[in-house]
């Protein structure tokens, strides 16, 4: 376990058992977090992947827990690489991601705390029909350069958490599927475009708009009621 002065911060290692599988996972917890973040991660991606890191620390700046983990197993991982046949399992992702919620739950550190889940390409979908299946403990989701358009058009009705979709400006496909998925959703929903940004987001100062996009969704509506806001004057 490893101890950060500098923001207060715990960090271990986790494992999450979900069905058959144990997938692995770094548990991230800031002193007196006010609220929890599950990152769902795109295709060809893991907990490791260094823009969903950035976003990470973001948040932990903002007084939120964040959990990264792989949505895979590393045999599934090595499965990928020749038969594709996992990475658009929409239906999977969004169990585990479901599961990983449930499992969070029950930890001390994080119990009680409100969810949030922050998807990115394919597993904005993933995260957006997870979401539907857990309406009353998912608070808020945001999705970068992601595919909401993969939850389907029933799973997107379900949906009640805040959702803030980021897309980049040059990034016009994926843009319009954005644009058609929240046709679809009666939940409270928001599409910001990134000027000149593409689909990865690497253009510079692109990822730092997204991270504090969704830092500033999350604290709108994770942080409790009756706790002030990060950055709130007392």
């Amino acid at each position: 376990m490893n101890k950060t002065s500098t923001l207060d911060l715990v960090s271990r290692p986790v494992q999450i058992t979900t069905g058959s599988v144990t997938l692995d996972g770094d548990l991230t917890t800031p002193e007196g977090a006010h609220g929890v973040v599950l990152f769902a991660h795109g295709s060809g991606s893991g907990r490791h992947s260094p823009r969903n890191r950035f976003v990470a620390r973001t948040m932990h700046e903002g007084g939120l827990a964040t959990l990264l983990f792989d949505l895979l197993t590393e045999e599934e991982e090595y499965q990928e690489r020749f038969t594709r046949h996992l990475r658009f399992d929409i239906r999977l992702l969004a169990r585990r991601l479901a599961e990983a919620t449930d499992w969070l739950a029950r930890l001390p550190e994080t119990t009680g705390l409100k969810v949030g889940y922050f998807g990115a390409s394919t597993g904005g979908g993933a995260a957006l029909m997870a979401a539907a299946v857990r309406p009353g403990t998912v608070g808020a989701v945001v999705s970068r350069g992601g595919r909401p358009d993969l939850a389907g058009e029933e799973a997107l009705r379900r949906v009640s958490a805040p959702t803030l979709l980021v897309v980049g400006g040059a990034d016009t496909q994926v843009i319009d599927l954005n644009r058609r998925a929240m046709a679809r959703m009666s939940a409270p929903v928001s599409l910001e475009i990134i000027p000149g940004a593409t689909h990865l987001f690497e253009e510079p100062g692109a990822l730092e708009q997204v991270a504090r996009l969704a830092r500033g969704w999350f604290d709108r509506y994770l942080t409790p009621a009756e706790a002030p806001r990060p950055g709130a004057r007392s």
